[in-house]
């Protein structure tokens, strides 16, 4: 079935009720939302692409932009999300790599996309984020009806380059089935209600606000208050009128910075979700004791979707910090060692990565398995022995004369200090024990840190094997788009710190 179909099954029978709440009165429609793809997907499918044709869409934020996802959806085609903050020699790989037909870019970028976009032989209209461009215009005499085109689960629905922490980006080829088996079971675990209210602050260039947020609220036929990035203080003048907010730990650490952001705000808020990153126990805590909510973080990645979850209902098992909860139904988890590598199976799982069939057969075990490259383990003091629990990245794996030493083990316990607000330890090589921890610490507002102390601190509580050679104080840590701290750039920056 075509993901388009079985969203628009569960559309509300209110169709001019509001789907979108946008700032400055620009609100869409259920009926808007699908009038407007229909269009869109009526002119893509008036250019003759063949099945599985790309349509890339570095776009900001917008309901048209939700548009022309559901519209290539329907049209058979495949859509490749692009952060809008790329510049040419990114889109120069991605368009090389995936060749799409169509691009979508704004007006303002138009100049220097256009010959990106030509050099593989595509089309190109603009959309901007106040409803106007090109691709409006071309639509516009297409009519708002359009016969979804049906397809087997099995069929590419989007093409998701992966952040790009380590190395180039490689595009997660996800399937009709996958996304649509992904929703249907977060449906059902996270208690999504049609009278749901959705704050979105994500961008949709990514699997959390495209495939998570927006596809579960699609499925749900809840409102979302469709914002186009995470303000503080423009969250907590919705947050009152929400039932749901998704994000990345920074929106719930920049909350929490708040003062007014209190219980009363909260009130309405049924479920507060957090992912792409990991939570610290402190921010799970804080949260806790400020509003009285309990977050709910989970697991998931852009060759997977959404793996795991701590539990939405009581009944279910108790919200743990520090644990992305047990795999979903039907979802698979394995983990080699302990703590070792996680490895899955399940109906969300990828079909592969574009172009790359040696990478992909490297990537599965013999029995089909996903080798996530993170490290885990199950259960822990008062965590249940079926709950996952995330140690870090397999390349983040330092091993130093001999010996694993693993970074969140050592960043826990440095989050915990008097004066540090977070922290990231990378391996760097070392002359002597091949390779050796550098800390990278940030200060809490005012805090003084003084490295020579902490590392006193650190040799009276860790074996001397996991100390770091070297504490770096910065005033903040890389982070890619959706909040993952960039470790890649930090090994780079001190990879000759101890030699």
């Amino acid at each position: 079935m075509n993901l388009y179909t079985l969203l628009e099954s569960r559309f509300p029978q209110d169709r001019p009720a509001i789907c979108l709440e946008v700032p400055g009165g620009r609100d869409s429609t259920w009926d808007e939302l699908a009038q407007g793809s229909a269009r869109i997907a009526g002119w893509l499918a008036s250019l003759g692409l063949p099945q599985g044709a790309r349509v890339a869409a570095p776009v900001e934020k917008s309901p048209e932009g939700l548009m022309l996802y559901l519209a290539t959806l329907r049209a058979g085609l495949v859509f490749l999300p692009l952060n809008t903050a790329y510049r040419d020699s990114e889109l120069a790989y991605f368009f090389g790599n995936a060749t799409p037909s169509v691009v979508v870019c704004p007006s303002k970028n138009l100049s220097w996309i256009a010959p990106l976009a030509e050099a593989v032989g595509a089309r190109t209209e603009t959309l901007d984020d106040d409803s106007t461009g090109s691709l409006l215009e071309v639509c516009a005499d297409f009519p708002g009806t359009f016969a979804t085109v049906e397809l087997p689960d099995t069929v590419l629905a989007s093409l998701l380059y992966t952040s790009g922490t380590t190395g180039r980006s490689k595009g997660a080829m996800l399937t009709h089935g996958n996304l649509a088996s992904n929703a249907l079971a977060l449906h059902d675990c996270w208690g999504w209600r049609s009278d749901d209210v959705l704050l979105h602050m994500l961008p949709i260039f990514h699997i959390h606000g495209l495939f998570v947020a927006a596809n579960g609220a699609l499925l749900a036929g809840a409102k979302m208050i469709w914002l186009p990035k995470f303000d503080t203080k423009v969250a907590i003048q919705h947050l009152p009128h929400a039932t749901i907010l998704m994000g990345v730990p920074t929106f719930y650490t920049r909350l929490l910075s708040e003062p007014s952001f209190t219980r009363e705000v909260c009130q309405r808020v049924r479920v507060f979700i957090s992912g792409s990153a990991p939570l610290l126990t402190e921010t799970f805590t804080a949260f806790q004791e400020r509003t009285g909510h309990t977050i709910l973080e989970r697991y998931g990645m852009s060759e997977a979707g959404i793996l795991t979850s701590n539990p939405y209902l009581a009944t279910d098992g108790p919200r743990c910090g520090g644990t992305v909860g047990r795999p979903l139904p039907g979802v698979s988890v394995r983990i080699q060692g302990e703590p070792g590598m996680i490895e899955v199976k399940g109906p969300g799982v990828f079909a592969g990565y574009w172009g790359m069939p040696e990478k992909t057969k490297e990537e599965f075990t013999d029995d089909g398995y996903f080798r996530t490259g993170d490290l885990g383990h199950f259960g822990g003091e008062a965590i249940p022995d079926d709950y996952v629990s995330i140690v870090g990245r397999g390349k983040d794996l330092i091993i130093s004369g001999g010996f694993n030493v693993y970074p969140k083990e050592i960043e826990s316990f440095l989050d915990t200090l008097d004066g540090v607000e977070e922290s990231a330890v990378v391996g760097v090589p070392h002359p002597d024990f091949g390779e050796v921890g550098v800390a990278v610490l940030v200060a809490k507002p005012g805090a003084v840190l003084d490295p020579v102390q902490l590392l006193a601190t650190l040799k009276t509580q860790l074996a001397n094997f996991k100390i770091p050679k070297r504490i770096v104080v910065v005033d903040e840590l890389p982070r890619n788009a959706m909040g993952k701290v960039q470790k890649n750039l930090l090994r780079e920056q001190y990879k000759d710190a101890l030699l």
